[in-house]
């Protein structure tokens, strides 16, 4: 399993992305399409129009880090949605790189903080 600090959160790209792409592109994919800064220190995921191939671009204190994995058999599956582009928990960042289709997995309820709501006094 994956270990992360609770402030970085992990933003996936749900449009397939040119895997030629390299540090430059995929910062200005980050910034076009996920519309979020590529120096926050938070982790962008791409995924391979085929889906067999997927790279996390991210900024570590002095410079762009890439990791990249391509499957020999399956796919990397990513659920059905019409934004371009979700928000996932390092949970889910770990099934999805292990190849389990979290978008139907049971999940039981949770406390979850709003982070788009409004502060109140």
């Amino acid at each position: 399993m994956l270990t992360l600090p609770p402030s970085v959160r992990i933003f996936v790209a749900t449009q397939p992305a040119d895997m030629r792409k390299s540090f430059d592109s995929l910062a200005a994919l980050t910034q076009q399409v996920i519309r979020q800064d590529p120096l926050s220190g938070h982790l962008f995921v791409f995924r391979s129009r085929v889906g067999d191939r997927l790279k996390i671009l991210y900024w570590d204190r002095d410079g762009f880090g890439l990791w990249y994995k391509r499957l020999e058999e399956g796919l990397f599956h990513l659920p059905s949605v019409k934004e371009d582009h979700i928000e996932i928990s390092v949970a889910e960042l770990s099934m999805l790189i292990e190849g389990i289709d979290f978008s139907n997995a049971k999940r039981q309820k949770r406390f979850s903080l709003n982070r788009d709501a409004p502060s109140t006094p």
